[in-house]
């Protein structure tokens, strides 16, 4: 059975850092495409960063420059680094398993839990 636990969130003033980690339990866990996205109240679940099998990222244009998605297959986790907080990146983080195989990442129907993250002075 898959799970997905992430953790990390909490409230930041603006301009603060904060790292998100999401720990899969699925076997072969380098094999399969993550990707982290977020709700803010009232919106739509959008998709935030990406990050392949082989290594390859994809940003939102709203994060580029400010958030870093990597993992580490050893540890069966991947990682949403957040720099430079704004309000506007408040909202719940879930990060999901993406289809295993080929170059890019598809969303699953694997999510995790979500963690609340607040940027507020």
């Amino acid at each position: 059975q898959v799970q997905l636990v992430e953790s990390g969130g909490g409230l930041v003033q603006p301009g603060g850092s904060l790292r998100l980690s999401c720990a899969a339990s699925v076997i072969s866990f380098s094999l399969y495409p993550m990707g982290w996205y977020r709700q803010a109240p009232g919106k739509e679940r959008e998709l935030v960063a990406s990050i392949t099998s082989g290594g390859r990222t994809s940003y939102a244009d709203s994060v580029k420059g400010r958030f870093t998605i990597s993992r580490d297959n050893a540890k069966n986790t991947v990682y949403l680094e957040m720099n430079s907080l704004k309000p506007d990146d408040t909202a719940d983080y879930y990060c999901n398993l993406g289809q295993p195989g080929g170059s890019r990442y598809y969303p699953s129907d694997y999510w995790g839990q979500g963690t609340q993250v607040t940027v507020s002075s």
